[in-house]
């Protein structure tokens, strides 16, 4: 598998499917943006997208690059549009396995949330339904759509109007710090590879004087 010699891939030479994998087992480990939401017809729709991260701390915003179907968008994106609303459930060891299964290519209309056996409530702030036993959820609202130009994907960029902490999720109240080894979060390797928390090592940065 392993190659003797350095070796520089030029993007232009490669195909969709071949980038795609290259990327995807470089830039790891990602975080896993299991977006929830609802379209004007009322139906719930529950996927997760690792071109995922958060773009901005006050006001809180993230994002995510979602890609589409030989016949359209994917039905995130049509539900995100329709009511400009959609919620970030924070996947954690004790959902990996729901998550994977929310992750297929069904048929449009089918409820991930039913398929996967997952509990499903309403947003307090937002048009959109969440995982109702997810230790985290950011409530966001659409503010800007951005197109990539000849990639197939649609960069969606939300404000975090309202963060749900599950009861059992620790941190610390004065500071709003979760705690990591309490949030278990699991990312995103290459193909079908995801990451456990593990070690979690602590290191300050270092102080500055200007």
């Amino acid at each position: 598998m392993t190659q003797p010699d350095a070796r520089l891939v030029l993007a232009a030479d490669l195909d969709p499917r071949a980038s795609y994998r290259l990327m995807t087992t470089l830039v790891v480990p990602r975080p896993i943006g299991w977006l929830s939401s609802r379209g004007a017809d009322g139906r719930p729709n529950l996927a997760p997208y690792s071109f995922f991260n958060a773009v901005s701390a006050h006001p809180p915003m993230v994002m995510a690059s979602i890609g589409r179907r030989p016949d359209g968008p994917k039905d995130a994106l049509v539900t995100i549009r329709e009511t400009r609303a959609f919620c970030v459930n924070i996947v954690t060891e004790r959902h990996l396995e729901a998550m994977v299964q929310t992750s297929g290519d069904y048929p449009r209309g089918v409820d991930e949330f039913a398929m996967a056996g997952l509990p499903m409530a309403e947003a307090e702030t937002v048009d959109a339904p969440y995982v109702a036993d997810a230790p985290a959820v950011l409530e966001c609202r659409l503010v800007r759509e951005v197109d990539l130009g000849d990639a197939p994907n649609t960069l969606v960029i939300g404000e975090v109007v309202a963060v749900r902490l599950g009861p059992g999720l620790e941190y610390d109240p004065d500071r709003l710090a979760v705690l990591p080894e309490s949030l278990r979060p699991v990312g995103r390797l290459g193909e079908d590879a995801y990451t456990l928390l593990g070690e979690v090592r602590h290191l300050s940065r270092p102080r500055v004087e200007r």
